[in-house]
């Protein structure tokens, strides 16, 4: 990576930078019982990085909802998902918590002029500033131009989406030489490898430092504490191709 190389920086939200415990699950049983007209008794699985549609779908068919009925109440629930976390935003504010060296991170990434930093995650963009605003992380990524579950349900192709949107506003190419995803998940991994990205794994969620190792992360950090660390690890998956 040079000096003058603009490089994309895809960071995931849930578990990598911040963490808002059981609210996503209640939003889930908030929408399902407005929606369907009774609680849900399961839920979709935590810290997976499924995105919304998929999770939404998951949840439905698990409760009983007949398959002909899913895509018209699934339309229903992402209208409505956002509606309910707001309601929940100082609730989030409260209780939730920032994972260890976000804040420095972002920041160290926001103020490197080659890194162009955005978010591609398995939120619906609306979820994901509701979150990002929840604890003053917007100033630090460019959301425009992200790669977010309103786009897609498949969460790899989200990393041309982005990918597309910052070469529209900044007039660069992205491609997986100067792209990179930062998050914690399984699935943050396949995104990147199945998208066209680099990752940089941060052992922060529910996924071991081996486990993400070995689904083919380019590196692997224990946390984002190490801010040096994390900025030289950029420089290095980006180097490489």
């Amino acid at each position: 990576m040079t000096e003058a190389e603009p490089v994309l920086v895809l960071w995931d939200i849930d578990r990598t930078l911040l963490y808002v415990g059981d609210i996503d699950r209640q939003v889930y049983r908030e929408c399902f019982a407005e929606i369907v007209g009774r609680p849900a008794e399961r839920l979709p699985a935590r810290g997976t990085g499924m995105t919304m549609p998929l999770a939404i779908r998951g949840l439905l068919l698990d409760n009983g909802v007949p398959e002909q009925n899913v895509p018209g109440l699934l339309e229903k629930m992402v209208q409505l998902l956002p509606k309910k976390l707001a309601d929940h935003s100082e609730e989030m504010r409260r209780e939730g918590i920032l994972m260890p060296g976000a804040v420095a991170a972002l920041s160290a990434v926001a103020d490197a002029p080659p890194l162009v930093a955005t978010i591609v995650t398995g939120n619906l963009k609306a979820n994901a500033r509701l979150k990002l605003d929840a604890f003053d992380l917007v100033r630090f990524v460019d959301t425009e131009i992200g790669g977010y579950a309103s786009d897609s349900g498949h969460r790899p192709s989200l990393v041309a989406v982005a990918q597309n949107r910052a070469k529209s506003r900044y007039g660069s190419p992205f491609t997986r030489a100067n792209t990179v995803i930062i998050g914690d998940s399984l699935e943050d991994v396949r995104t990147g490898r199945e998208g066209g990205a680099s990752v940089i794994a941060v052992a922060s969620g529910t996924t071991p430092v081996e486990d993400l190792g070995a689904a083919g992360a380019d590196m692997v950090l224990d946390s984002l504490e190490d801010v040096e660390r994390l900025m030289a690890a950029i420089s290095t998956v980006t180097t490489r191709h």
